[in-house]
């Protein structure tokens, strides 16, 4: 069974969806194939997928990307929990912008952890989605025990007529584009480096909640409180963001933190948006960081907030003047 949605292809047609590989009842025409987690969809994977599309129109054939939901790592070694940079519904909706035909969300399980890499290159890759060409990284592994990997595909390419094909690592600002190193960078409030990496600023989804009440009434700055969805958040401080609500951008100013002025302890994340005065409690938004203004800090009182707020916003405006 598939779902469809997201953003009609290059081809004008709706990606189509699979969430498990029992729903995949003939192979696809010609499948030109990637395979991996993609956590965050940067340049590089978008760079990969580009490849699979140009391959894939070059054969008549199909665009196809596979993935999987857990991240393998958080079923292969439970200790090893980091966050991620895109939790699954914005992952397939980015997947869906790049142009794809078709993404296949595969359960990692431990059963099909321990799939020898042989099977999964005969059963699931030809067998069941009918590959005709594969493009991987330089480091790519795959299988039981990350026992496969290029040689053993090129091993049975040999054999088995598809291709193998190699896609190069790509550098931006001396930065190796890995999920990663963009982990790190968000983690330093590096958003800028991080929206190059990325190919689009970093963004984070939430709820808008019933906050303490103290930005409109104490402060003159109402804000948007957010329960979040994500796992990654920002360095805490005073970010230039743009703010996604009801499918219109607007632009803004986000405090991450523990709002140490009035000593309370609890984190949260806030954004004034500029020019807005409509009421969105319990409604979903979107914040995109452009810019880290500053450290997150102690003042002295509201009122010295309050003016320091002031010049946040002048210098956000300024950043955010081509957004």
């Amino acid at each position: 069974m598939f779902g469809s949605l997201v953003k009609a292809n290059l081809k004008g047609e709706t990606m189509k969806i699979f969430t498990d590989l029992e729903g995949i009842t003939t192979p696809f025409k010609d499948a030109v194939v990637t395979t991996g987690n993609f956590d965050g969809v940067h340049v590089g994977h978008q760079a990969l997928f580009r490849q699979v599309m140009e391959k894939a129109a070059s054969i008549d054939g199909t665009s196809v990307v596979i993935t999987f939901e857990p991240h393998p790592i958080r079923v292969i070694d439970s200790n090893k929990h980091f966050p991620l940079i895109t939790l699954y519904d914005q992952k397939i909706e980015l997947i869906g912008e790049t142009g794809i035909d078709t993404v296949i969300c595969v359960p990692f399980t431990a059963e099909f952890a321990a799939t020898p890499a042989r099977s999964f290159v005969k059963d699931v890759l030809l067998d069941l989605i009918g590959m005709k060409a594969i493009v991987v990284g330089q480091d790519y592994s795959f299988g039981r025990k990350r026992e496969g990997d290029i040689a053993l595909l090129k091993e049975m390419s040999a054999t088995l007529d598809f291709e193998v094909i190699i896609s190069k690592w790509i550098t931006l600002l001396g930065h190796r584009v890995s999920s990663t190193e963009i982990r790190n960078l968000v983690r330093e409030g590096n958003v800028e480096v991080a929206g190059k990496l990325l190919g689009r600023h970093y963004q984070v989804r939430g709820m808008v909640a019933h906050g303490r009440d103290r930005g409109g009434k104490l402060l003159g700055f109402p804000t948007a409180n957010l329960t979040l969805y994500d796992e990654l958040c920002p360095k805490t401080g005073v970010y230039a963001v743009t703010i996604e609500h009801d499918g219109i951008s607007y632009k803004g100013v986000a405090n991450i933190g523990y709002s140490p002025t009035f000593q309370n302890g609890q984190f949260g994340v806030e954004a004034h948006i500029f020019d807005f005065d409509k009421t969105i409690y319990d409604q979903p938004i979107r914040l995109n960081f452009v810019h880290r203004l500053r450290d997150e800090k102690k003042f002295s009182g509201p009122e010295s907030l309050a003016e320091q707020i002031k010049q946040d916003i002048e210098k956000a405006r300024e950043f955010l003047l081509s957004e």
